[in-house]
């Protein structure tokens, strides 16, 4: 599953995103969601726990989490530690859902290699106006988000 999360201005409007494909490449869905006012490493750890719900959902067992942010993979991976206190409910959330699958990994890959993910956030980006007062709280559980048109 590729993952993405992005604000534009930060913080700012932000969105998450996840593709997810069958191990044999098979597009199994594409979803992503406005997150309202939100930084760039809350909407990426938004991106990933929508993508590892998604993939829960789906009955996926096993999951490798592809994304581009380096400094989410290696807190995931206990390599970086999670120094900022806003950022530590989104990173228990995430350790949590990742202890649901029987097997799971995480790796960081440039931002072309993370087209797809990202192209979904720059579009519910611009499809909606997210007002400026609108907060997600750091430590809030991931809704299910509308399915992006042409999604599974």
């Amino acid at each position: 599953m590729h993952v993405d999360g992005g604000a534009r201005g930060n913080p700012g409007p932000a969105a998450a995103a996840c593709v997810i494909h069958a191990p044999d490449g098979r597009l199994l869905e594409q979803r992503s969601e406005l997150l309202g006012r939100a930084t760039n490493n809350v909407a990426e750890y938004r991106a990933l726990l929508l993508g590892l719900a998604r993939a829960a959902a789906l009955g996926a067992t096993e999951v490798e989490a592809i994304n581009d942010s380096e400094l989410i993979a290696k807190q995931i991976q206990g390599i970086y530690k999670v120094k900022h206190a806003a950022m530590r409910p989104l990173y228990l959330q995430a350790r949590a859902a990742l202890g649901n699958f029987d097997r799971w990994s995480i790796r960081t890959v440039p931002r072309a290699q993370n087209a797809e993910a990202d192209a979904l956030v720059n579009a519910a980006l611009d499809g909606a106006q997210v007002p400026d007062g609108a907060q997600v709280p750091d430590g809030a559980q991931v809704p299910d988000g509308a399915q992006v048109p042409g999604g599974a």
